[in-house]
């Protein structure tokens, strides 16, 4: 079975998520495709760098993550630095010939994660961008019925991403709250991932109008390198900085397919911890799903019986999308690493067989499109078309 070394360029939070992932898979999906193997990795000094070796179980680290690119022994790079960083390591590892698989968004701006799409097609290497929800078991499932005009044809998409995370003013002063470094707040953190459900589960966003605001105007200056999200509090009289990103935006959609849609996303909504969801109604029934509740699909068919219409609870299992490699029975819970699993059997399955894999960097400039195009109508207050890069997407 081939080996596939992997190189990991970033060694925070999500960086836990990946190793695990890159570790797990073979376990879930085996015979697994190829086997992806920890090989090094690059944090921004040589300590925090053996420290994640020893923590995230690779044999080798580095205090320059050139030195993962230049390894000849390297066939992945999987990149989970902020988002001001993603380019020029996606480059670089594209141009050593270098497979990819980077966190979301895929860049700041739509003109930067184009500069990414070319190298990546110039260089002829797999690339993946890791909107990981959508392997969630539930969704494919609500991808499948969709397919096979289940609920018919698509009316309405409307889709939240709600957290509470950065709701405390003393929530410091995260990389995420800084333009430069993170291109859009809420938008971008997460509200990506309901633009990467509303375009795998619907199709193409062709126009938005849009509405942002930023609540907290200013932050704690954070001290130390590693981003705790809102875990860690600052007292009130460290000096602050200015916070210069959305922490809210709402919009509406339009599909080029004639549906219609909204999505709203916040980190500010105390309660609310992870509240990704979606509902989508058709004219032959509807579905909705909550990732709180993630072995969920929650179903509704117009042509049950009128004794019998309602909104039944499918738990995904074994019979659904990817259950020949999950747990035995339905409803044993399907966690977060679990979607990170799937992502890297895909993404290794794709290399080992040679076939494209989704969503990809085409995905990613497309989002970051999308995202360009709210940020403008919230700033013109008026409807804005959003350019189409003419893509295959499943």
């Amino acid at each position: 079975m081939k080996k596939l070394n992997v190189g990991l360029i970033g060694a925070g939070f999500m960086a836990k998520a990946h190793s695990l992932a890159i570790a797990g898979m073979p376990m879930y999906f085996w015979p697994a495709p190829a086997l992806p193997h920890r090989k090094m990795v690059a944090d921004i000094t040589e300590d925090l760098a053996k420290d994640a070796a020893a923590r995230l179980g690779y044999d080798q680290y580095t205090g320059n993550w050139m030195d993962i690119i230049n390894n000849p022994e390297i066939d992945i790079v999987d990149i989970v630095t902020p988002n001001d960083s993603h380019a020029e390591i996606a480059i670089a590892a594209a141009k050593a010939g270098k497979h990819i698989i980077s966190e979301k968004p895929l860049a700041r701006t739509a003109a930067e994660a184009k500069t990414m799409l070319d190298a990546v097609n110039e260089a002829g290497v797999k690339h993946m961008v890791a909107f990981n929800y959508r392997r969630t078991p539930a969704v494919a499932l609500a991808k499948k019925y969709i397919e096979e005009g289940a609920i018919g044809k698509v009316l309405n998409f409307r889709g939240t991403y709600l957290q509470d995370w950065s709701a405390d003013p003393n929530s410091p002063l995260s990389w995420r709250f800084q333009k430069d470094i993170a291109g859009s707040g809420a938008l971008g953190d997460i509200g990506t991932h309901v633009v990467d459900f509303a375009r795998y589960l619907v199709g193409e966003i062709t126009e938005v109008m849009a509405e942002t605001q930023t609540w907290v105007k200013e932050r704690p200056i954070q001290t130390g390198g590693v981003d705790k999200l809102g875990t860690v509090k600052s007292s009130a009289d460290v000096p602050k900085g200015i916070v210069d990103v959305d922490d809210e935006i709402m919009t509406l959609l339009k599909f080029e397919n004639g549906a219609v849609g909204s999505i709203e996303a916040t980190r500010n909504a105390f309660g609310r911890n992870n509240f990704l969801t979606f509902e989508i109604h058709g004219e032959k029934g509807s579905l909705y799903f909550n990732y709180e509740r993630s072995d969920e699909l929650q179903v509704f068919f117009a042509d049950d019986p009128a004794d019998r219409r309602g909104f039944r609870t499918v738990y995904t299992g074994p019979a659904h999308p990817y259950g020949e490699g999950l747990w035995p029975i339905p409803a044993l819970g399907i966690g977060y690493g679990d979607t990170k699993i799937i992502e890297i059997y895909d993404f290794v399955k794709a290399i080992a067989e040679d076939t494209n894999v989704y969503p990809n960097f085409d995905d990613g400039y497309q989002i970051c499109v999308i995202s360009d195009a709210i940020l403008e109508s919230a700033q013109n207050r008026q409807w804005v078309k959003v350019n189409k890069l003419q893509v295959t997407t499943p």
